[in-house]
């Protein structure tokens, strides 16, 4: 018997696996419910929406089985389920997990199931363009992935393969600070159905420890959900998208953000669709919206698949700062005391969710300047975030946000004062300035040979040593804060 294999964040609409299977196995795999105490909505996700798509199987007159995460102890006593129901052959979608991957290969091998790889379809780009531009490239920088993204896939493009509008990107004009008379629409989200209701008890039975609660969940678990958010984003927050696309509001969760990887990320809508609805709208929108947003699904998304895929192993090994320090309790329950961060954990905490600015110039800022470990910090990433995978969090955690890897992605590290905060922001100036400010530059002091050497960030060195006395009182509160946070 040939068995499709189902996971959790391989939801598709079309799904190439299950086309010519006699069976297929939808299985809730421990390393994305229970290896971690997971935030209580992204269980809720992946159990409603893996129960909807099993109705849906059904459906089309598919014979469906389910593995319930209380069936599995680990990934490779699926084998033993397998073999009961009489599976020889199973076919998967690559996991785009490297533990999963491994494991899953290793146990059927060990079983004697033949395994058949697919393909991921909701990911642009085939992984052998992606290695040619890795063979071709000196330094692996963002923005030549995206402008070849952008010739190899025809968007934006003059008639001469110019970018439209005479820039390839409009990062710059994706800066505005939120003015305080702007209106910021209510996302209509879908309204709780049975199955959703069902997977909360799920969740509060089995995941009793989860982080966050499963109240007033409001995401997506279905293909036609999906769809209908993706139209909301479309006609009610786009244009200003562009505009607003960095800003940070003490007051609001989702500003003028699509909100999409939670149903993107686990397989309920492509990228192909979100692309082409986007460019339905080229004359309706500003181009710095359009852009800004397609950087997004056919740059930035489609570049972490490709770094995971190439350099991931390497990345969560690295640790160039030799940061050891533990996650301290403090933000699990957010009381660091420093209001920005405090506020963006409740955030997460409630919704399960924040902005792609606040993960980065808040949280992960936050956590480099207190030298956190690494592997802490894409573990805490893990728990608390609905759109969180391991191809997502190891290039952004140990690349982008914590420059942990050393560059391999990043020409600087992405750390700043609280002066970058209050300017994109709307909070006000209080003693955690002083604190976050003394981290920043006990950081620039600390690391000062290797800061030196980087173009990008020299002339804060020469600053500190400008400060004096100054420099000596930055450095005093900030140790005095670190002794506090750490317990030292």
């Amino acid at each position: 018997m040939r068995a499709a294999l189902i996971y959790p964040h391989q939801l598709y609409p079309d799904h190439p696996a299950a086309r010519d299977a006699d069976i297929c196995v939808l299985i809730e795999e421990p390393l994305l419910f229970t290896q971690y105490l997971f935030h209580a909505k992204k269980l809720m996700l992946m159990r409603a929406a893996m129960q909807s798509y099993a109705s849906q199987l059904k459906q089309l007159g598919l014979k469906v089985s389910y593995v319930d995460s209380h069936q599995l102890n680990s990934t490779e006593e699926l084998t033993g389920i397998l073999i009961e129901l009489g599976v020889t052959q199973v076919q998967v979608v690559d996991p785009c997990d490297d533990w999963l991957g491994k494991r899953l290969e290793s146990a059927l091998e060990v079983a004697g199931i033949e395994l058949t790889l697919f393909d991921d379809p909701h990911f642009l780009t085939p992984l052998p363009i992606f290695s040619d531009y890795v063979l071709q490239s000196e330094n692996l920088l963002f923005k030549d992935f995206y402008v070849l993204q952008r010739k190899r896939l025809k968007v934006l493009l003059t008639e001469q393969d110019k970018p439209v509008g005479g820039k390839w990107s409009y990062d710059a004009a994706n800066r505005k600070k939120l003015p305080r008379d702007l209106t910021i629409p209510v996302v209509e989200w879908p309204q709780p159905n049975s199955v959703v209701c069902a997977a909360e008890e799920y969740v509060k039975k089995y995941f009793p420890e989860s982080i966050g609660d499963t109240k007033d969940f409001c995401y997506p678990t279905t293909s036609e959900q999906a769809e209908a958010c993706l139209q909301d984003f479309f006609e009610n927050r786009f244009s200003h998208f562009g505009d607003y696309e960095d800003a940070i509001c003490e007051q609001e969760t989702y500003l003028f953000h699509s909100v999409l990887t939670p149903a993107m990320n686990c397989g309920l809508i492509s990228p192909r669709r979100v692309v082409d609805k986007a460019l339905e709208y080229t004359d309706d929108v500003p181009l710095n919206s359009l852009e800004g947003f397609l950087r997004q699904v056919i740059g930035w998304r489609e570049y972490m698949r490709g770094v995971y895929i190439h350099f991931g192993r390497e990345q969560r090994t690295r640790n160039f700062w030799d940061h050891h320090y533990s996650m301290p309790a403090s933000f699990y329950d957010a009381s660091t005391g420093i209001v920005p961060v405090d506020t963006v954990i409740r955030r997460v905490e409630k919704y399960a969710y924040c902005h792609h600015i606040e993960r980065l110039m808040v949280l992960g800022n936050f956590m480099l300047l207190c030298e956190i470990d690494p592997n802490a910090i894409y573990k805490w990433f893990m728990e608390f975030f609905i759109d969180a995978y391991d191809w997502v969090m190891v290039p952004n955690v140990y690349g982008m946000s914590q420059h942990a890897d050393g560059g391999l992605i990043t020409t600087k590290p992405y750390i700043s004062g609280s002066n970058y905060i209050l300017k994109m922001s709307n909070f006000s100036k209080g003693p955690w300035c002083e604190i976050w400010d003394g981290l920043y530059w006990r950081f620039i002091d600390k690391n000062r040979d290797y800061i030196k050497t980087n173009p990008r960030m020299a002339l804060m060195v020469s600053q500190a040593d400008r400060m004096g006395d100054r420099l000596k009182i930055h450095l005093r509160v900030a140790e005095d804060y670190l002794e506090q946070l750490h317990g030292n």
